[in-house]
């Protein structure tokens, strides 16, 4: 029986029977009309929100309940949720448009991945703590974003909130990054952090981890093409690559993996993980290495999928 035919799923925050109908925002001038992108894999609201916001990107900022503006790469978008169809509409800047810019968002967004039959082999049917939480997020996929940002973006991370290597991102961005439409700055590549040196990351509110981003950076201008070359190795081969780079624990390396790599066996274990792990399934004292360890032979190949879930679960429901 398939997920979405399952009438025993308890959503924790079911949508109201007759939702209001949630509009596209004017587009701005110099901004082309909204279409809908060819994704065959419908969003809700919540399920939308948790992909763009939820801690796998950190440069989408939400306008208005279903409206969205974001940057990955050299693109800016704004996507627009049709909540009758699920489908998403985008909207780009005019001298940004073409048919492989479109294509080039859908993919993004995992046009190209049967999302429906990955949440189906999970293991929902005897695991009810994930059973809840794919009920909460039907929508939830992975993104897949360019690597090399999102390296940059998870090296940011250490013991920082979502909305603090947001802040960072956007300095980033704003002082090293090259603007790509009107007030809209693509983050850095690393040859650029390389060739900019300190200076150009005294504002950006990076503290010690700066010095893991220039270093790193530095490696990567002096090898060009590991990174693209690590991003095509199997998963195991690629997290060992990426652990030797300045400021890349293990968690880091699944995070950049999964969501830059779509190794969906990635299985990231953060606090909020931990947590999780410790409430839900009783795996008290075991360390991070054992617990995803756990959760790839517990979730099988798309771990990182079921992480995603239970992360979102945990953030959005759980009790302190």
């Amino acid at each position: 029986m398939r997920l979405k035919r399952r009438s025993s799923i308890t959503n924790s925050n079911p949508p109201p029977s007759s939702p209001e109908p949630i509009l596209p925002i004017p587009t701005p001038e110099g901004w082309s009309e909204w279409q809908t992108l060819p994704c065959p894999h419908p969003f809700d609201s919540a399920s939308l929100a948790e992909t763009l916001d939820g801690g796998q990107a950190f440069r989408w900022t939400c306008l208005a309940e279903g409206n969205w503006e974001g940057v990955f790469a050299d693109l800016v978008a704004r996507l627009h949720l049709d909540p009758a169809s699920g489908s998403v509409r985008i909207s780009l800047p005019e001298p940004l448009l073409c048919v492989e810019n479109v294509a080039r968002v859908a993919r993004y967004l995992g046009r190209d991945t049967d999302w429906k039959g990955l949440v189906d082999a999970l293991p929902w049917r005897s695991d009810p703590h994930l059973h809840q939480a794919i009920a909460a997020f039907p929508g939830l996929r992975i993104l897949r974003q360019p690597m090399e940002e999102t390296l940059l973006g998870f090296l940011c991370s250490a013991t920082k909130r979502i909305i603090q290597i947001r802040q960072m991102c956007a300095l980033l961005a704003r002082d090293a990054g090259v603007e790509i439409a009107p007030d809209v700055h693509r983050l850095p590549t690393f040859r650029e952090i390389a060739g900019g040196g300190p200076e150009r990351l005294n504002g950006c509110l990076l503290g010690f981890r700066a010095k893991y981003i220039l270093a790193t950076a530095r490696f990567l201008a002096e090898h060009p093409g590991w990174l693209e070359e690590t991003e095509h190795l199997p998963y195991p081969e690629a997290k060992v690559r990426l652990r030797q780079l300045p400021g890349v624990g293990e968690k880091v390396a699944d995070c950049v993996l999964l969501f830059g790599a779509g190794k969906l066996e990635a299985f990231p274990v953060d606090t909020w993980i931990s947590q999780t792990l410790a409430r839900r399934y009783h795996l008290t004292g075991w360390t991070n290495s054992q617990l995803a360890e756990f959760g790839r032979a517990h979730f099988g190949p798309a771990a990182g999928l079921a992480q995603q879930f239970l992360f979102s679960w945990e953030r959005r429901f759980g009790k302190p």
